[in-house]
């Protein structure tokens, strides 16, 4: 387990040469997606390819490798579990297992095929989350955990410690992607990881676009929160999370309205706490046509949060794949009203799309702005 940028896929690249090196084979390369495995741990710049000797390297015909000794490999994506029936491997490198859409099935059905030679073996190269598959993992005898933090890595760019490195130390998203560190859910937390359900986000029959603007468009302002979602019979569905900033109010109002035409969405939710004029009045610039539902916070952010997270402990709540910022800001989210000491942007535009979509009384009044 590493940091980013602390050598994973060196590691991992430079174990599968030394195994294909002493015979060892066949060997699975299994990332997130076929597209990963391929782009990053076969041809990326720390993998396999660019770590072996040009005399050593495989030959890559579609998803298989033949290495010159005799020894074979596969690609493999985790995203498709059922790819895994019928392969037999004596060694698997497995990549950002802590991400994998389908990580218990794929990992499951890997080891099924992992049978061969005197001694099967697998290396598990990732930035750290604290999901069932990852504590799964840690939890078996057999396996030996290493870490590592960016930091170690002399080779990285100082720009790179200077505008991320520097920025996230100390924070609970720094330990996990920038210590390495398996971060476990805060104990007294609405959210945590166990809830996310993963949806293709197919089967849409209403769809909100969430924002909850800053109060000031200036380079120290909040970010502002935006984020999409959909209703499908009494469940909801999480599509995006767009949130960004510190913005000014025409840009953040572009992308909300970009994104309502998208996700060809009914309407805008929007928090008028900090101003309705103003909010309606930047959305209308860009947008004039776009419905806006205008919402007021009259609770605390905890208050407002608790049933919507009673939605995501009944099961009817559900994420598309890649939503990992608003995941760890849901799970930092305290009873303070803050995430790891800021502003919950995220959450709150989650809310309210969320409120608006399941737990309101009947279709929104809407009017255009």
């Amino acid at each position: 387990m590493g940091g980013r940028g602390s050598g994973k896929t060196m590691a991992g690249a430079n174990w599968v040469r030394q195994l294909a090196a002493g015979g060892v084979g066949p060997i699975a390369v299994v990332g997130e997606t076929m597209i990963e495995a391929r782009q990053v741990m076969l041809l990326g710049p720390a993998g396999i390819m660019r770590v072996t000797p040009p005399e050593e390297r495989p030959i890559l015909r579609e998803n298989l490798l033949f290495w010159p000794n005799g020894v074979e490999g596969v690609l493999l994506g985790a995203a498709d579990p059922e790819r895994f029936r019928g392969p037999q491997f004596a060694a698997a490198w497995c990549d950002e297992v802590g991400k994998w859409p389908h990580g218990e099935a794929a990992w499951d059905m890997l080891q099924f095929g992992l049978r061969l030679g005197e001694r099967p073996r697998q290396l598990v190269t990732t930035t750290p989350r604290a999901t069932k598959l990852m504590k799964r993992i840690q939890a078996e005898p057999g396996t030996v955990t290493t870490r590592m933090r960016t930091a170690e890595n002399s080779f990285l760019a100082d720009a790179f410690f200077k505008a991320v490195v520097a920025r996230y130390e100390h924070s609970v998203l720094g330990r996990q992607e920038l210590e390495g560190e398996l971060i476990e859910d805060l104990p007294d937390a609405l959210w945590h990881r166990g809830m996310f359900r993963r949806s293709d986000g197919a089967g849409r029959e209403r769809t909100v676009v969430a924002v909850d603007p800053p109060a000031t468009g200036t380079r120290r302002s909040d970010r502002c929160g935006i984020v999409v979602a959909a209703r499908r019979g009494d469940e909801a569905v999480v599509l995006a999370d767009l949130s960004f900033g510190p913005a000014h109010p025409d840009a953040w109002a572009r992308r909300a309205v970009a994104a309502f035409h998208e996700f060809d969405a009914d309407c805008i939710v929007a928090e008028t706490n900090q101003g309705g004029e103003m909010v309606r009045a930047v959305i209308a610039q860009v947008g004039r046509e776009v419905p806006v539902r205008e919402v007021r916070a009259r609770q605390g952010k905890w208050l407002r949060a608790e049933p919507v997270a009673a939605l995501y402990a009944s099961g009817r709540v559900s994420h598309v794949p890649g939503l990992t910022a608003l995941e760890d800001e849901m799970c930092a989210f305290g009873a303070d009203g803050l995430s790891e000491g800021h502003s919950p942007d995220r959450v709150d535009a989650l809310v309210w799309a969320l409120t608006e979509l399941l737990l309101k009384r009947g279709e929104p009044r809407v009017r255009s702005v």
